[in-house]
Formats: C-alpha cells, sequence, structure tokens
C-alpha cells in the first residue's frame, strides 16, 4: 500500500482484544511496507558498520605504503558513502510510508465505528477522548509502526558487527560482544515507570482536551450565566497539571537518554584501554585498533534505535489501547426481552406478527414502525406524535427506532420492526437509508448552505421546499445579507452552525432531514428553540411535505400535538394511551400534565373538581 492509493477499499477487521495485540494485527497488515523498510534499513546501517573496517584498511595501507590497497579502500568508502545515503533515503521513504497508511488504517476504523455507532458514541466514550484518540493517539500508533523496521534493522545490524568483531579480533570482540547486549538491556528496569508516566500524563491530556471540548462545546451558554472565569480556572487547572505530567516524564527519558550516552562511553574507554595494552604487546595491529575503536563509536548510532523503540511502545502502547476499546464497541446484540413476550402472550393487536427479514436486504422494506419493547405502533404513510413523561427515555426510543440502540441498558431488548423486517437484522446502511433519525441536539458541518443540504436524498424532495416546509425564510436572508453575493445558498456556516441562533439551527437541520426523505422519518423534538407561531408553521409544513410517508415526532408541543394523525402516550417505559391529541388532554390526567407542564398541586385539584363533579350527577340522577 502507497500513499496514493489511501484510502484503503478495506481497513480490515481489528484485533481489539489489547492495546498490544491492536499493534500486532497492524503489524501483520503491513508486512510488506516492514520488509521493505527492514531491506533499505539493512542497506543503510550495514554499510555504516562497514565503514571502520574499511578505515582499518586504510590505516594498515598506509602503515605498510601500499597505494593499491589505500586507493581500494578509498573507492569502497565512496562505494559505503553512496550506500548510505541511498539507504537513508529510502528507509525514510518507506519508515514514514508505513507510519501515514498505519495511521490512515486506523483513522478508517475509528471513522466506521463512529459512523456505526452514530450519536449513541459519545454515550460511551467522552467527546474529548474520541477527539484525542483519532488525533494524538493515531501519531503515537503511526510512530511504533514507523520505528519498528528501523530497529529491527539496527538490531541485526549490532548483531552482526559483534559477530564480525568476534571474527576478526577476538580479543576485543569479546569486550564488545558482552558489552553490547549489557548496552542494550541497562535501560530495561527504567521502562515500566517510564511507561506509567507517560500513562499518566496522556491521562491528564485527555482529561484537559475533553474540558476543553466541552467548553468551546457551551462557551454560548457558558458566556450568558457569567461562568467563563469558573471553566477557565478549571482548564488552567488541568493545563497545569499536563504539564507537570510531562516534565515528570521528560525527566525519566532524559535519565534513559543519560544512560545511553554514558553506557557506550564506559564500553569505548574499556576497549581503547584493553586495545593499547594488547597493542603495545604485538597482539593487535594499530589498523585493527582502529577498526574496533570505530566500529564502537559508530555502534552507538544504531543503539540510539533501542531507546526509540521504547520509548514509541511506552506511548504507543497505552495509545493502542484507547482505541482498541473505542473500536470494541459495538452495536448491540438485542432479543426478545420478558416485556416484548409478555405482550407477545397476551395477542395484543397491535403487534406485527414476526417475519424474516426480505432475501434482498439492500432493498429498504416498508411498513408500519413498530417497537416491541414499548409497544409503540406507528403506522404507515401518517404523522406520529409521540409524548414521555421521562425525557431520557424519548432519547432512548429515538435510539431504538433508528436501528442502532447502542446506549447501556440495551441488552435484552428486541428489534424495532419496518414492516415484518427486524432493523438489527438488516445492514446498517440499509437500516438508515430506511429510517432516518434526528435528534434533539443535530449537528451543521463547516460549509456553504448548498453543501450541507447535498445529502443522500430520494430526489423527491427538493432543497427550496425542505426549506420552505422547516420555515428558514428568515435564516435565507441573513445568510444573503452575511454572503458576498445574493446567493444564499452559496453562504458559509461555520463550524456547528455557531453564527446561528438555536432555533435556526435547528430549522436547517430539519431541513436537511426532510431532504433526505426516508421511508420513515423520527424527529426528537424538532421545534424547541422556535418561537409558538414559527412552530405551528412548521407543524403544518412537515404534515404536508411528509403527507402519504412515515413520520414519527417525539415532542410534548400542543401545537405539533394537535396537527398529528395519531398520538401516542408513553408512561413508565410503554404505552398507555393511544389517541387524538384533544381527546387525550380531557381523558388522560398523566398526559394532560406533561403536555400543559400541570404542577403536581394542580393535577390535585384536577382530581379533587372531578370527584366533585360526579358526586354532583350522582345526587342530581
Amino acid at each position: 500500500m502507497q500513499i496514493r492509493d489511501l484510502p484503503y477499499p478495506d481497513p480490515g477487521v481489528p484485533d481489539v482484544r489489547s492495546g498490544p495485540r491492536f499493534l500486532l494485527w497492524l503489524g501483520r497488515n503491513q508486512l510488506g511496507g516492514q520488509l521493505k523498510s527492514l531491506a533499505w534499513g539493512l542497506l543503510h546501517f550495514g554499510s555504516i558498520a562497514g565503514l571502520p573496517y574499511m578505515v582499518g584498511v586504510a590505516v594498515e595501507a598506509v602503515l605498510d605504503r601500499s597505494g593499491g590497497r589505500l586507493a581500494l579502500a578509498g573507492a569502497l568508502i565512496v562505494l559505503l558513502g553512496i550506500a548510505i545515503a541511498l539507504g537513508d533515503t529510502m528507509l525514510h521513504r518507506t519508515a514514514v510510508t508505513n507510519w501515514i497508511t498505519a495511521a490512515a488504517r486506523v483513522q478508517q476504523l475509528l471513522a466506521r465505528k463512529t459512523a456505526a455507532l452514530g450519536s449513541a458514541l459519545t454515550r460511551r466514550v467522552a467527546a474529548g477522548e474520541v477527539v484525542a484518540v483519532s488525533t494524538g493517539d493515531v501519531e503515537k500508533i503511526g510512530w511504533f509502526v514507523e520505528a519498528l523496521s528501523r530497529f529491527a534493522a539496527a538490531a541485526l545490524t549490532v548483531v552482526l558487527v559483534c559477530v564480525g568483531l568476534l571474527v576478526y579480533q577476538p580479543a576485543l570482540g569479546v569486550i564488545v560482544a558482552i558489552g553490547i547486549p549489557v548496552l542494550a538491556l541497562a535501560v530495561l528496569p527504567l521502562l515500566p515507570r517510564a511507561t506509567r508516566r507517560a500513562d499518566h500524563q496522556r491521562e491528564k491530556a485527555g482529561r484537559a482536551t475533553e474540558l476543553a471540548s466541552d467548553t468551546v462545546a457551551g462557551l454560548r451558554v457558558l458566556r450568558g450565566i457569567g461562568g467563563e472565569e469558573l471553566f477557565l480556572d478549571r482548564y488552567r487547572t488541568a493545563s497545569q497539571e499536563v504539564r507537570s505530567a510531562a516534565v515528570r516524564s521528560a525527566r525519566m527519558w532524559a535519565v534513559i537518554s543519560a544512560i545511553q550516552v554514558l553506557m557506550p562511553g564506559l564500553l569505548l574507554i574499556t576497549v581503547v584501554w584493553q586495545g593499547v595494552h594488547l597493542a603495545r604487546e604485538g597482539r593487535v595491529t594499530v589498523g585493527e585498533l582502529v577498526t574496533v575503536y570505530s566500529a564502537i563509536m559508530i555502534l552507538n548510532y544504531p543503539l540510539r534505535h533501542f531507546e526509540e523503540i521504547a520509548m514509541a511502545y511506552s506511548f504507543s502502547r497505552p495509545s493502542a489501547k484507547r482505541a482498541a476499546r473505542v473500536l470494541s464497541l459495538q452495536r448491540t446484540a438485542e432479543s426478545t426481552d420478558s416485556r416484548t413476550r409478555d405482550r407477545s402472550e397476551r395477542g395484543d393487536a397491535t403487534t406485527p406478527a414476526m417475519a424474516q427479514p426480505p432475501a434482498d436486504d439492500s432493498l429498504p422494506p416498508t411498513g408500519d414502525l413498530y417497537d416491541p419493547v414499548t409497544g409503540l405502533l406507528a403506522p404507515a404513510g401518517r404523522l406520529t406524535a409521540v409524548v414521555c413523561g421521562d425525557p431520557d427515555e424519548a432519547g432512548r426510543l429515538a435510539e431504538r427506532l433508528g436501528g442502532h440502540p447502542a446506549f447501556d441498558g440495551a441488552a435484552g431488548m428486541a428489534s424495532v420492526r419496518l414492516g415484518d423486517v427486524p432493523l438489527d437484522d438488516l445492514p446498517l446502511a440499509t437500516a438508515r437509508t430506511s429510517v432516518l433519525v434526528q435528534d434533539k441536539d443535530p449537528v451543521l458541518l463547516s460549509g456553504t448552505l448548498r453543501e450541507l443540504l447535498d445529502v443522500p436524498a430520494s430526489g423527491a424532495v427538493s432543497p427550496e421546499e425542505a426549506l420552505d416546509a422547516a420555515q428558514c425564510s428568515d435564516v435565507l436572508d441573513a445568510l444573503a445579507q452575511a454572503s458576498t453575493g445574493d446567493d444564499p445558498m452559496a453562504a458559509h456556516l461555520t463550524e456547528r452552525g455557531r453564527s446561528l441562533s438555536g432555533g435556526q439551527r435547528q430549522r436547517l437541520a430539519l431541513a436537511r432531514s426532510l431532504v433526505t426523505d426516508p421511508e420513515a422519518l423520527v424527529l426528537d423534538e424538532p421545534t424547541s428553540a422556535v418561537d409558538s407561531h414559527t412552530e405551528a408553521r412548521i407543524a403544518d409544513g412537515i404534515r404536508h411535505l411528509r403527507e402519504g410517508r412515515t413520520t414519527v415526532v417525539l415532542t410534548s408541543s400542543p401545537l405539533l400535538l394537535d396537527r398529528a394523525e395519531r398520538v401516542v402516550f408513553l408512561a413508565d417505559g410503554e404505552v398507555t394511551a393511544v389517541g387524538a391529541h384533544r381527546e387525550l388532554v380531557h381523558t388522560e390526567p398523566r398526559y394532560r400534565a406533561v403536555v400543559t407542564r400541570e404542577t403536581d398541586a394542580e393535577r390535585v385539584a384536577d382530581r379533587d373538581t372531578d370527584f366533585l363533579t360526579e358526586l354532583d350527577i350522582e345526587e342530581t340522577a
């Protein structure tokens, strides 16, 4: 895989059982690139290791006054220099390719996982943590993949040099062969502590990133309540904790680096002292002493890669662990729960019969939208409004209706069905083509309004029709004034639509959902940030534009409820009443309390009034 071939057609199925297993899986999937990098690394380091021998030959040639051997040594030194330059260039090229392709593979996996889980991802993992994994952690994982082949080439070169010195000059080669492993292993006792400090630093950095992300997302609210200084103090404290942790980690790595400098120096002193002693006895020639001395000096370069791989692994292991944790999240596997079984045993008339998915599951199914957990039935082609006594239950219901209930407590819940097909039995792309869920906090990406509305759609609803139904005329006027031209569709929207008001963002998000024109559309509080007059017009626009299409609106707004063809009231997680809005207001006290925001005292007073009225009627009779 080359950089120009990215992205991967299929990044594969990662081994997410642990961080080291994830790194091993990455290495196996980049075996070709690693072998290329290893080959160029051996050329580079091997050529460097050959220089001392050529220098020794040149010294011997000068001492023997042999011009031919000196010229040969010089020519070989030039060839080694060319090989060093070529090997270094290609090693850097292939190693960086390994880094980028590994990072791209991880980012593709994270992107696919984010798309698969949707908004439920941040219910399990903090948004700041997701950002940290997709940026800093991906970089550290790529660093380890890139450093691995260089370390392998350096380690093989060190072994070959030690063997060569044993053959070339056994008296000094023995010292080198014993000393080099000691040098390589000297820092091992310090690595666990360095790793713990690196983990601590990364944990503090992740918390600071999460705090910064949450602060930026709620900056407008913070300014409104005067809370900027409070959160600034919190971030300052978190930032200082990151700085302290980074300094402690750097100190440990500084000690490791100092050992990597000190130990080779001690080995060099020992070899020179022993070499001079042997040379005075005539057991070692000057050329051999120069060769061994030069070899030890040059070995410092490949030995530095032992420190790099230790540092890269220490930083990448916790990063890989966090990435594996995110990638291991799955859509919850459902099975029929007790409430569903009880409802089936009672033979509920609103419970559709179970059926197998169609043979061609790429085609979107059609029919009623049914949630067996709550008993909610949204008839095909009708506008159904759902009122939940618990706002959190409304969010969970919206997730289930979208076919991806990836939230805590979802285990054991039966799948929502569209017609006779369980959504969880369909491919995710088909399920989301069939049912689109707009949650109560939709996100607007930066770009032009035309790009915002350029989404996968049936083509039956034009952007103009969707904008009109969502009552976005004032938004278009504001965007036209802000843009350089007169075309509001070319106006640029800032990140998350921060330049717009909450109501304007909500209406643009609604228009985007209407443009897609899915088989079933689920809207969670689509008008909570607009005034009542606009809300009434939006309700009429949704009903007109979605005529003949299945639409579910989770709301407690009387204006939306009054225009719905069917209203369903959920209490304690189950359907308790179905009917028209005006009928339920008079017949269901709990429904009336939710819709009219009735207090407990008012509810008791209404109940007493109804009781007294009934008594008066009985007495009169």
